[in-house]
């Protein structure tokens, strides 16, 4: 999935203006640059003016930020080394972790957005790549967990 439609879709989800949003990456990396000018960016259409590509990196900060954000930091642990590439199955992992969701959530979510799978199908998505059993995480499948996960936060109605 495109990394802005991924941005958009949690922003949307928790209500999250453009100063939290860049909060939010300041969580992981306070260092890391980015302006509310830039999230207004990444939140255009592609094609429309001023429209600029969310990056890898951008992401990486901004989930691992949302962890943070929503479960707080363990002064205990050394910080986690950001993600180089963000795929799919890496947005699934973070979102799991920032809303604290077992597998009986992840399926209820799933199936919430009409989306159900098996229990092997969700524990293959959480696998090592290099694990005999390791699936990717599909476009449509991170699309309806996210519809799920929103319908979830904001209520149905």
């Amino acid at each position: 999935m495109i990394n802005n439609d991924t941005l958009r879709s949690i922003r949307y989800m928790l209500d999250l203006s453009d100063g939290k949003v860049v909060e939010i990456v300041r969580l992981a990396d306070p260092a890391f640059p980015l302006a509310k000018e830039d999230v207004q960016a990444f939140l255009k259409k592609d094609g429309e003016a001023g429209y600029v590509e969310c990056s890898n990196a951008m992401l990486a900060h901004f989930l691992d930020g949302l962890v943070l954000y929503r479960r707080g930091r363990d002064e205990s642990l050394p910080p986690r080394p950001v993600e180089k590439r963000v795929t799919n199955n890496v947005v699934l992992k973070k979102l799991r972790v920032a809303f604290e969701l077992k597998d009986v959530d992840m399926h209820q979510v799933l199936a919430d957005a009409g989306f159900p799978i098996s229990k092997p199908e969700l524990s293959a998505l959480f696998r090592q790549p290099g694990h005999k059993n390791f699936r990717l995480c599909g476009d449509q499948l991170l699309r309806n967990f996210l519809k799920g996960l929103t319908l979830r936060v904001r209520g149905n109605g």
